[in-house]
């Protein structure tokens, strides 16, 4: 259910409803939106009566909600949710790239990468310090002090950070450290997890599973603001289909289905949805043409001799390519790039 409150409506007010809400034993999710804030409610298993806040002061009127997701969805808020990541907007017509190389290996590769990603025009560093591999054997990340490489070369070059949490474990470190906590395919229906960073009011990129459907990803990303953390980001990275020919199969049609359903904003990773290096950065620009808020492209100075994902890692000079193509691109959906810090 959605409480949607008068224009002018005063702050006193609105916690008063949301007080009224809890006395219930519900929970509610003050939305501030352009002209009036709204109040989702969530936390009941039945029918909830309007009338219980018609008559409240400052309550213009009670719309139940349709949709399994709530706090995610568009008939919660109309408008164009904007998640600011140490300062760099995504959504709302904010474009941000995110860049940087799979894997944290070492200082020298990391603060490479880092300059790279910065001097072609990406806005966020990624790199990853935990990795869930398929292989218990391959290169796991250098966990603890991955993240401090990745937090040292992202103060060193002037740019917010962003790395993966595989367990609560790691998510405590990744809090600590990053900007932004990314949740991978793999634990896209983790719940548990994703409660925990809803606590952590943190940034989150949810990337979708590789064989979700574009429901289950909102409903993991309503795990998240269900406790009161809507400052989230979704991710199309491809999802597990017959074809042969890519490592993935790049889902754009997801991009306009969540973007038609939810307010939140959406980017796209087109190093893992291909897997080929020649193949992500058409797929970056076809991404900034369907309409996506950002993207996210993994960068190496030297791919062919990474620790991981090797095949799908762009060089320096690649990304700078599309950067430079994005301000011609965008314009056509009536976004821009974000500004950096």
């Amino acid at each position: 259910m959605l409480i949607v409150m008068a224009v002018g409506a005063t702050r006193e007010q609105v916690a008063a409803v949301t007080a009224h809400i809890e006395a219930l034993g519900l929970k509610g999710h003050p939305i501030p939106g352009a002209q009036r804030v709204a109040i989702g409610i969530t936390g009941n298993t039945g029918v909830i009566e309007p009338a219980l806040f018609e008559s409240l002061p400052g309550v213009l009127e009670v719309i139940p909600v349709s949709h399994p997701y709530k706090l995610v969805s568009r008939e919660v808020k109309p408008e164009d949710s904007v998640v600011s990541v140490g300062g760099v907007k995504i959504g709302g017509g904010h474009f941000a790239v995110i860049a940087g190389p799979c894997s944290v290996e070492n200082t020298d590769q990391a603060l490479v990468a880092a300059r790279a990603v910065r001097a072609a025009g990406a806005h966020i560093l990624r790199g990853g310090a935990f990795k869930p591999r398929t292989s218990p054997y391959s290169f796991q990340g250098l966990g603890k002090a991955g993240l401090a490489i990745l937090r040292d070369v992202g103060r060193e070059t002037g740019m917010p950070v962003v790395s993966e949490a595989l367990d609560h474990e790691s998510l405590e470190q990744v809090v600590e450290t990053c900007d932004m906590i990314q949740v991978g395919a793999r634990n896209m229906q983790n719940y548990s997890l994703l409660r925990t960073c809803g606590r952590t009011r943190k940034p989150v990129l949810l990337k979708r599973g590789m064989s979700a459907t574009v429901e289950e990803l909102l409903m993991a990303a309503e795990y998240v603001l269900s406790e009161g953390n809507y400052n989230v980001v979704l991710c199309e990275r491809g999802i597990r289909t017959f074809a042969d020919h890519t490592r993935n199969t790049l889902d754009l049609a997801a991009v306009v289905a969540v973007q038609r359903l939810s307010h939140l904003p959406i980017i796209v990773d087109p190093s893992h949805g291909t897997g080929k290096r020649h193949k992500v950065i058409p797929m970056g620009r076809a991404a900034a043409a369907a309409g996506a808020d950002g993207l996210m492209i993994e960068v190496h100075h030297d791919p062919t001799h990474a620790l991981s994902d090797a095949a799908q890692q762009v060089l320096p000079e690649e990304l700078a390519q599309l950067m430079h193509q994005l301000p011609v691109l965008l314009p056509l959906t009536g976004r821009h790039l974000s500004e950096r810090q």
